[in-house]
């Protein structure tokens, strides 16, 4: 218990950490698509429920769990519920049958929904607002920080001795990152940065309702980062079946590609954008929607003249840069919405979001695949999977315009929110 120590650094690292542990075990089976469709003998519409058996109850657990969060010590919950997803990963890899590997992929969801809710809240408690963007930022590195180790590592294990033995290493370094947060990460005073808004009423969470969805900027954030989050994973769902069956490359050179497509690029945009963000902010908090808002209008038109290239080389060019345009909005949209909640609020608002960013992320591959399995029918399964992620790769716009229409009001929200905290306060 003496070892734990309130260093923001420390806690923001291996909880970042944990973050992309919990993303790794969720977009492995990105990679395992081909290996895991073959054996079962699976439509692209069928192996896409992968990703709806982790939301299952993914979504009531995290639910609850976040509103035990704003009463009891969140880093017990963050330790417990990573350990128990790392043991779930496992059972994926022992799975004997498609409904097991279903019933393993439900349990999953059910560790993440009580190992993540809290997060964001605990680094929200350690920074001030002022720095948030760009702390959340880092904590938001998860996805992808991830979806490079999931893609790449899973897809060189998968090749070299098979799809089951990737979710047997996948669940390994959880465990021990939820011992080292247990040890090492003390629980942060609530609002301690957010000196108007203390207070040890929990408020219901018809007031965390409110404010996602009542005020105009948080609503037009939720849906307009929730439609980036579906478009995002449905792409990313596919993007290595898309090489093997278009260029011919082998599972472990398609996992590297989409890998290092899907983080370099990502990693440096997330960042850039909390860091902007942040400078920006101070002076216009409009800032974390209007960043956003100009990447992902420009990175909606040119993912579909990306993904319709036919050559290699030119169409992972381009999609690179559009993962630098469309993945950044992740960090500053968390620390935006953070920022308009009450410090009791903020677990519960995390939870709302990532149940809604889980529906998102399960319903973008499903459609990818329904539209897939439509076109090929027409132009053949190869063809077929290219238009379909053209199709979805365009409404990047549509999020973009919730992003503009957000940044116009976020001003006044705010401040509605802050005077509201400091009255309760008082």
């Amino acid at each position: 218990m003496t070892m734990r120590r309130s260093t923001p650094w420390v806690a923001l690292l291996i909880l970042t950490g944990i973050s992309t542990i919990g993303f790794i075990d969720r977009i492995v089976v990105n990679v395992l698509v081909e290996p895991v469709k073959a054996e079962f003998g699976l439509s692209d519409s069928q192996v896409s429920l992968m990703g709806v058996a982790f939301t299952a109850l993914y979504i009531v657990i995290s639910l609850f769990i976040a509103r035990l969060a704003e009463r009891v010590r969140r880093m017990s919950l963050i330790s417990f519920g990573t350990l128990a997803w790392s043991a779930a990963t496992a059972l994926c890899g022992w799975a004997t049958g498609w409904t097991n590997l279903l019933l393993a992929r439900i349990a999953v969801g059910v560790g993440e929904g009580v190992g993540l809710p809290a997060l964001q809240s605990v680094v929200t408690d350690y920074y001030p607002a002022h720095k948030r963007g760009f702390a959340l930022s880092v904590l938001m590195l998860a996805p992808p920080i991830g979806a490079a180790v999931g893609f790449m590592g899973g897809a060189i294990i998968a090749q070299e001795f098979g799809w089951r033995h990737t979710f047997l290493v996948a669940a390994v370094p959880g465990v021990i990152l939820a011992v080292l947060a247990w040890i090492f990460i003390a629980e942060p005073a609530r609002g301690q940065h957010d000196v108007a808004a203390r207070a040890d009423t929990v408020p219901p969470v018809r007031a965390v309702l409110g404010r996602l969805f009542a005020l105009p900027s948080s609503r037009h954030l939720v849906f307009g980062s929730a439609l980036a989050a579906a478009l995002g994973f449905g792409l990313n769902y596919f993007f290595t079946s898309l090489m093997i069956r278009q260029f011919g490359v082998g599972l472990g050179e398609a996992g590297f590609y989409a890998g290092l497509i899907a983080s370099a690029p990502a990693i440096v945009s997330v960042l850039l954008q909390g860091w902007l963000a942040d400078r920006f902010g101070a002076k216009n908090p409009a800032a974390y929607m209007y960043i956003p808002a100009a990447c992902l209008v420009l990175g909606g038109p040119l993912y579909v003249l990306a993904i319709t290239r036919d050559t290699l080389p030119l169409l992972l060019g381009l999609v690179s840069v559009t993962a630098f345009l469309n993945f950044g909005y992740l960090g500053v949209t968390y620390a935006a919405l953070q920022n308009l909640m009450h410090p009791r609020m903020r677990a519960t608002a995390s939870a709302l979001l990532n149940s809604i960013y889980a529906i998102s992320g399960a319903g973008g591959p499903v459609v990818v695949g329904l539209l897939s399995d439509h076109f090929a029918q027409g132009q053949g399964a190869t063809q077929g999977l290219v238009t379909a992620m053209a199709v979805t790769g365009a409404l990047y716009v549509w999020a973009a315009l919730h992003y503009w229409l957000a940044g116009r009001r976020y001003r006044a929200d705010l401040a509605r929110t802050t005077a509201e905290d400091a009255a309760q306060a008082a």
